[in-house]
């Protein structure tokens, strides 16, 4: 019995300018969003951070979706150059040096001590929203271009809200959504450092 590719389980349908299309007809964009070093603030900036936060959640009239992405550092390029430096020295106790403080590393990756976190932010769109279209019913070219319209209405909104919290914000394009999508699946290979070439009919 043929095997049947992963791609038939996906929810995903395709990623066309930055939007993911789901096979349920519903679209989203996502957004990366910076970290904040919270603790650090005065308690005035705290309370008007949490403040800020509160009011933007408020004025939300349409779900979203909070990702915290956590993934051990890729150091397999900085470990490769450190085997470059300790081949080039001619003195052997740099070359020891440099070696011992190449194990401490791998060491540390070794033993999953070093984590990145990256946040993200998805703003959906269903087809049930637009006006006069039912579920599972087939949507016009015409209502499709409204919902993006609609959709990136939302994005700029939810944008805007988070800057306003101090926090910097960038727009996934197409290529970004690939790879991010192909981590959460290949989350060991994405670790390693490894990630496939994206099909040039992705990076539109």
């Amino acid at each position: 019995m043929p095997k049947k590719p992963s791609q038939l389980f996906l929810e995903v349908d395709r990623v066309e300018k930055g939007i993911i299309y789901l096979k349920d007809k519903s679209m989203h964009v996502i957004l990366m969003v910076s970290s904040l070093n919270f603790l650090l603030k005065c308690q005035e900036e705290q309370e008007a951070i949490i403040a800020q936060f509160q009011n933007f959640l408020n004025s939300l009239d349409f779900p979203i979706q909070i990702v915290v992405q956590s993934r051990r550092l890729n150091f397999t390029a900085y470990l490769d150059r450190l085997k470059e430096i300790e081949a080039q020295q001619t003195n052997d106790l740099m070359r020891r040096l440099v070696r011992e403080y190449k194990n401490f590393i791998s060491s540390l990756v070794e033993g999953g001590q070093i984590y990145t976190k990256n946040f993200f932010v998805v703003i959906p769109f269903f087809p049930t929203e637009i006006p006069g279209i039912k579920k599972g019913e087939e949507i016009s070219a015409e209502k499709m271009e409204r919902a993006k319209i609609q959709l990136w209405q939302r994005v700029e909104f939810v944008a805007l809200g988070l800057r306003r919290c101090g926090l910097e914000v960038a727009l996934l394009g197409t290529p970004e959504i690939v790879e991010l999508l192909w981590s959460w699946h290949h989350p060991e290979e994405a670790e390693r450092g490894y990630f496939p070439e994206v099909p040039p009919e992705f990076l539109t």
